[in-house]
């Protein structure tokens, strides 16, 4: 086992507005439980990450559309707050990207891995990391930059319906839009329309050849790279379950060794001068066995706790060990370890508790345990943040519903206001034979539209 450097605080970063961003809560109890303080710099006041007893401090965040000065200026505050150094472990890419862009100002008061100046911004924009991938002979779909959606409809038709549309900046998305950070597109038509909101992303809109695959198409990579770049506390994992389905998150993921996964990210890592955490989501075209890098994630990944090994030790473990000159244990994997995020995968996690997965190991092997988003790898030892989490969510799945409902209705009311305008003058010819004033039937026909 390791053992954690308890002296220096850890302070967790992140400025998206996500109260269910299992991955916070991941990354608080994997250093609160080894006697860390943790601080956490983020908008989960009423979050389930607010319940966990292993949460020393939260601190206010920056704003969503904060420069990296601004992060700056909240960061320098919080370190006067904690009184001493602290390793600093941003967990999106707004956060992991004003790191970057604001180091220098940060070094004398916090431990951050140092890779090349601007790569993480390099790596996160979806534009830039298909010229570092050819750089560097990593497969990646063919991608297009559509200057209008004239140009986007063409695309369309060049590299073959159904394509991928990713906006190159997803973290400046803003909430509320409606727009996802990427959608399986079927027809040119539906491309140009995204296009035209390409004002409203922030961001250039991106087409991507889609990569044909099967239920087994989607992997990821995680890990950390050292000081001096060998790689720790990760592994090769597929995805089992998405939210959305198409393309989402992990809802269910496995830890499934691939050497050869494993040696391919290995030579990108090292051929980009990667340091820090990382997380690379993979898919694997079912007609050549290649695999096709499809985003590069400067910062832990939110079901990074799927590869804790047989020493405890994850991605956040790592840095923390390698940031304070701690050695990192050897790895010691469990292929075959799960991890369900409870409120996206409900019916998976009801069978992953009453029934022991299945494994093709030998019978005197037991089949490493699962591990679960909210309740974790002991339900018992921190309890308070799934139960908030279920009532929450109950809450938050109701106004949804009450939402589709309202939404619905309203194109109802639309379609029938539509169809009474489309045979309002034969029925306006037959009651005015029969009396009926004009103004009458128009307020009729008002009544409908305006409800």
């Amino acid at each position: 086992m390791h053992s954690l450097d308890t002296r220096v605080p850890a302070v967790l970063l992140r400025i998206d507005r996500n109260p269910f961003h299992h991955g916070t809560l991941g990354a608080v109890r994997s250093l609160g439980r080894e006697g860390v303080e943790v601080h956490l710099v983020a908008d989960d006041e009423h979050s389930p990450v607010a319940r966990s007893r292993h949460l020393h401090r939260m601190h206010p965040p920056p704003p969503p559309t904060a420069t990296p000065q601004d992060v700056r200026a909240v960061l320098l505050r919080v370190s006067a707050r904690v009184g001493r150094p602290a390793v600093l472990i941003p967990l999106d890419d707004a956060g992991a990207l004003a790191v970057d862009a604001v180091r220098e100002a940060l070094a004398d008061r916090y431990l951050l891995p140092r890779p090349a100046p601007g790569l993480p911004g390099r790596l996160a924009d979806k534009a830039a990391l298909a010229a570092l991938c050819a750089r560097v002979g990593v497969a990646h779909p063919p991608t297009v930059a559509p200057t209008t959606p004239a140009d986007a409809a063409g695309a369309v038709t060049a590299l073959g319906a159904p394509v991928v549309a990713k906006w190159s900046r997803p973290w400046l998305l803003p909430r509320g839009s409606g727009l996802r950070s990427a959608v399986l597109v079927r027809s040119p038509r539906e491309a140009a329309a995204l296009h035209e909101r390409t004002a409203a992303a922030g961001s250039r809109l991106l087409l991507q050849a889609y990569v044909p695959g099967g239920p087994e198409a989607d992997w990821f990579v995680h890990g950390y790279v050292g000081r001096d770049g060998e790689v720790f506390g990760g592994g090769t994992g597929r995805k089992r379950r998405a939210r959305p389905r198409a393309a989402g998150l992990t809802a269910v993921g496995e830890w499934a060794d691939d050497a050869g996964l494993w040696a391919l990210a290995r030579r990108l890592l090292a051929g980009v001068g990667y340091r820090g955490v990382f997380d690379l989501d993979f898919r694997r075209d079912a007609r050549t066995g290649t695999y096709h890098l499809l985003d590069f994630n400067p910062r832990p990944g939110a079901q990074f706790r799927l590869f804790a090994d047989g020493t405890g030790t994850d991605v956040v473990r790592a840095a923390h060990l390698d940031l304070t000159h701690r050695p990192v244990p050897a790895p010691a994997p469990l292929p075959g370890r799960a991890f369900v995020v409870e409120n996206y995968a409900p019916l998976t996690a009801l069978r992953t508790r009453l029934t022991p997965r299945r494994t093709r190991r030998t019978p005197e092997r037991r089949p490493p345990a699962a591990e679960f988003a909210w309740s974790g790898a002991d339900a018992a030892d921190d309890p308070a943040p799934a139960a908030d989490l279920w009532r929450r969510w109950r809450r938050h799945v109701l106004r949804h519903a009450c939402a589709r409902f309202a939404g619905g209705t309203q194109n109802i009311l639309l379609t029938l206001s539509t169809r009474a305008r489309e045979t309002s003058p034969a029925v306006l010819s037959g009651t005015a034979l029969s009396g009926t004033t004009l103004s009458g039937t128009t307020n009729r026909e008002r009544a409908v539209t305006d409800a």
